[in-house]
């Protein structure tokens, strides 16, 4: 059980699962584009490291939103074979290079059935939308790449805003 984590707990009622991670480190190699940058060694190393954090901590999404970029879909990919079960992922170009708004609005549109749910995207967007979320007056969370945070939401996807989340755990699995 993850330290401040309540099992089943629920807030207003509605309890839903949201992770957010930022991709693992991804190498810089010369006159390759943005997008297609790869995973560096350490972030191979890293990314299986946070799904079996995830699984370590009974936390397996259902559905998982990942940006299009070479570096997310590999850490996608590393993350769910730690997994039970792998979420059902898609992926998008809308979560590429995008601000905490437009993660907002991804996040808005997930189907009302879905409980759990895991968003893999860049910086500075994900860290942003860290601290938009969070509904504590607690320190603002620097969120390094193969960062990790779990919230609880007490709403619908729908009307997911700021400060109506709570975060419940907050990591950084290094392998």
């Amino acid at each position: 059980m993850v330290a401040g984590w309540a099992t089943g707990a629920t807030l207003h009622g509605v309890s839903k699962t949201l992770v957010l991670l930022r991709h693992a480190k991804s190498a810089w190699p010369d006159g390759v584009a943005d997008h297609e940058r790869p995973l560096a060694g350490r972030g191979r190393r890293d990314a299986p490291a946070v799904g079996r954090w995830l699984r370590d901590h009974e936390l397996t999404p259902q559905v998982a939103l990942v940006s299009s970029a070479r570096r997310t879909v590999e850490t996608f990919v590393l993350v769910a074979a730690e997994l039970p079960v792998a979420p059902q992922d898609t992926v998008t170009d809308a979560a590429y290079a995008a601000g905490a708004g437009e993660l907002l609005d991804l996040l808005r549109g997930l189907p009302e059935d879905v409980e759990s749910a895991l968003l893999i995207g860049h910086n500075p967007g994900i860290g942003t939308l860290v601290g938009l979320l969070d509904d504590s007056e607690g320190p603002r969370l620097a969120f390094p790449t193969s960062a990790v945070a779990v919230f609880e939401v007490g709403t619908s996807w729908a009307d997911l805003d700021p400060s109506t989340a709570q975060l419940s755990a907050f990591a950084v699995p290094r392998g």
